[in-house]
């Protein structure tokens, strides 16, 4: 079984190439307007200079923040581009073995419907998020080694400015167990867009998102409650897992990244609320909705005749 699934995993690095593709564009795109950005600020040497020279002035608390700042702005953009590929691989990768037909090679060969759609949560669930978060670190070296070459150029001590002050590791465990936590959370979409993949023969993007926001608005006219508006949107715009803020819509307000680690004092790992977000019956309920999604995509896949 664990072996079956490892062969289905590799399957489908192979056939969505996009899944280490993507954040590996991003990572160049954010490398490369790093390059450009200091060149840019080069120009204006008076005011970098009394910049760097206000950077040694504070102490090691500050260096740290503005720093793990640096880091939140770079891996926003990621968690951003993850939850869009999760949501186009998810919704391709039922609908598209039926499209070509391979689906009628993959059935030939012994490997149960099972197992195929739950490969496809995997990789959705964890395969993306750990290719993203090595992508992430990656580009954070990057970044900071830049900046070094940089502040270095500019006669300023690299290693004081940035590496001796980076909460690198607390930074990236909180940034891990994020990446980790995002698809947990939102697992309900998860499993209804492999639904929609296994069943739809045309438009998947359409229909899944139909319903989305066609039901609340029905809801809200028809009946006068909201149920599955707090179900959809409000699940969507909130997770119990950094204290006091509402995490998946995070990478909208910078600023409110900035101002709870001000509050937190240094690093990301002191905002992280792990054991209320395990503890939430929120994240229960979405995971059950998830299996009964992810149930009903194998029957589909299972009965539907492609031949």
């Amino acid at each position: 079984m664990i072996a079956t699934q490892f062969a289905l995993l590799r399957r489908e690095l192979w056939e969505h190439p996009a899944i280490y593709v993507t954040p590996l564009v991003i990572a160049l795109i954010i490398a490369m307007l790093s390059i450009t950005g200091q060149v840019a600020v080069s120009a204006f040497d008076q005011v970098v200079d009394m910049a760097i020279l206000g950077a040694t002035n504070l102490g090691e608390a500050q260096r740290a923040a503005a720093i793990t700042v640096l880091m939140v702005s770079v891996s926003m953009l990621f968690v951003f581009a993850m939850w869009i590929l999760t949501i186009f691989y998810s919704l391709d990768s039922l609908y598209a073995e039926r499209k070509d037909k391979s689906i009628l090679f993959w059935r030939s060969i012994p490997v149960t419907d099972a197992e195929t759609v739950i490969s496809k949560l995997v990789t959705a669930v964890v395969v993306i998020p750990l290719f993203t978060f090595a992508v992430v670190v990656i580009t954070h070296i990057a970044v900071l080694i830049i900046s070094s070459i940089w502040v270095s150029i500019r006669g300023a001590d690299a290693g004081y400015l940035i590496w001796q002050a980076a909460p690198l590791v607390r930074n990236w465990t909180a940034t891990l167990i994020f990446l980790m936590a995002l698809p947990l959370w939102l697992s309900p979409f998860i499993g209804w867009f492999l639904l929609v993949s296994a069943y739809t023969k045309r438009s998947p993007l359409l229909t899944a998102f139909l319903p989305i926001i066609l039901l609340p608005m029905l809801e809200k006219i028809l009946v006068g409650t909201q149920m599955f508006s707090n179900a959809i949107f409000v699940r969507s715009g909130k997770m119990p897992l950094l204290q006091g803020m509402d995490t998946v819509g995070l990478w909208k307000d910078e600023g409110k990244a900035i101002e709870a680690l001000g509050q937190s004092g240094i690093d990301l790992l002191s905002l992280v609320d792990l054991g209320g977000f395990v503890s939430s019956p929120g994240l229960w309920v979405g995971l059950a909705v998830c299996g009964l999604f992810t149930t009903a995509a194998i029957y589909v896949r299972r009965f539907r005749d492609e031949s």
